[in-house]
């Protein structure tokens, strides 16, 4: 009888059949066997494994359910799936399908945020969040939300909780800029103020003050007499404004009305003793617009408080024109007075709004046949113009004669003179 031999395979040294390496549930595989025809199948990582059982028991359980925008899903899929959806038929207990196409969550399936509930990149409950989870969520809404680049419209911005009490402890004592207080009490324009400020000349019950103090509105404020000699210092020029210039900056072509204020166009009725210097073109700035196509009365002034009484928010002076009309209705006649609805004047009067805004109580009357005399309160843009063509009147001429008390007199057009001390605005 022929023997038989027996063959043995021995392991090579040092390998264990525990071995996590070639353990399929840690990442190894089965050498493929020789004559099967098909290739090695495409290893899970131990995170994908540990994360297809886990789902694959809840749905068995009836308790899959979804974990918020933050929660992770398999590699691939972007879709939380119910098994109670009907186009899912792979069955329970196996893992959802790998897909390279990204599908948008379901508005049913998105889970309720709560204000100040921190947001994870996973669900701080697995105990394995997989594995090169930002890679996979590079360019998601999530990834850019928790990286800041992304703002959620519905979401409210966060503000720091020590911000608020800091800002109503501000507002509710009642403290004030020093500058703004100074203001309002007509000592100083707030640029004035700062200045003085800085220069050390104002003292708050009895000590120096500091650039951005605030202070209680009925704290004792003294001035320093060179603040005062400074003030006195700067000058109010009148000047009658001819048509072709702009009140304030260059436009257009057209130049600025302040080019005029030169040593050979000053009235020659202007009495005062001041001499002109290159000092009085600094710092000035008209005080009231006057359109290009308008004449009449500008002020130009470096004194903030000349300023402030005729520009200001609460600024109630007068400003009166002389306004030549024409009736868009008949253009050619020349007592429009006569041919002008009595209820045209009365609009004028009050009843009428720019930019949805209600315009303030006007003097509206008659002067001659073709000529208002418009006295206003306020200052808006192109105003009478625009008022009149609301009621069927073209402005042909318009003149500023007055503003407040000081009144442009015979000063000729395209000449000035400096604001006398006794006038007052």
């Amino acid at each position: 009888m022929t023997e038989r031999k027996k063959i043995t395979l021995s392991r090579p040294a040092g390998a264990d059949s525990n071995t996590p390496s070639q353990t399929p549930e840690f990442g190894g595989r089965k050498p493929p066997v020789r004559g099967s025809g098909t290739a090695p199948r495409k290893r899970m990582t131990a995170a994908e494994a540990e994360q297809a059982r886990a789902e694959a028991a809840a749905r068995a359980q009836g308790q899959w359910q979804d974990r918020g925008p933050g929660a992770d899903r398999p590699r691939g899929d972007d879709r939380r799936r119910d098994p109670r959806d009907a186009r899912d038929t792979r069955g329970p207990g196996r893992p959802p399908a790998r897909s390279n196409e990204r599908t948008a969550e379901r508005p049913q399936d998105r889970a309720p945020e709560r204000w100040g509930e921190p947001r994870y990149d996973h669900d701080p409950r697995d105990a394995h969040p997989p594995a090169r989870q930002d890679q996979r969520r590079l360019g998601t809404t999530s990834s850019r939300r928790d990286s800041g680049s992304y703002q959620d419209p519905h979401q409210r911005p966060h503000t720091p909780a020590h911000a608020a009490p800091r800002q109503e402890a501000a507002e509710s004592d009642g403290r004030l800029r020093l500058s703004k207080l100074m203001s309002e009490r007509g000592l100083a324009s707030r640029r004035e103020a700062d200045e003085w400020i800085d220069a050390g000349w104002v003292r708050v019950d009895g000590e120096v003050a500091e650039l951005g103090t605030r202070v209680l509105p009925t704290v004792h404020i003294d001035i320093d007499p060179q603040a005062r000699e400074q003030q006195t210092q700067r000058v109010t020029i009148l000047l009658h404004k001819p048509i072709g210039y702009v009140s304030g900056q260059a436009e257009d072509g057209y130049e600025p009305a302040v080019v005029l204020v030169q040593p050979q166009n000053r009235w020659a009725e202007d009495k005062l003793p001041i001499q002109f210097n290159r000092a009085h073109h600094r710092h000035l700035a008209p005080a009231g617009r006057l359109d290009i196509d308008s004449t009449g009365l500008l002020v130009l002034t470096q004194d903030g408080r000349v300023a402030k009484a005729l520009i200001g928010e609460d600024s109630g002076v007068e400003k009166e024109y002389l306004v030549r009309v024409q009736l868009m209705a008949q253009p050619e006649a020349e007592n429009v007075m006569a041919v002008t609805p009595p209820e045209a004047i009365e609009a004028l009067r009050f009843g009428l709004e720019l930019d949805g805004k209600p315009l303030k109580h006007a003097q509206v009357s008659w002067q001659n046949e073709q000529q208002l005399r418009v006295v206003l309160r306020e200052g808006r843009k192109r105003q009478i113009r625009r008022m009149c063509e609301l009621v069927g009147l073209k402005v042909v001429g318009l003149k500023r004669v007055r503003m407040g008390s000081v009144v442009l007199g015979k000063l000729p057009a395209g000449q000035w003179r400096y604001l006398r001390p006794d006038e007052r605005f």
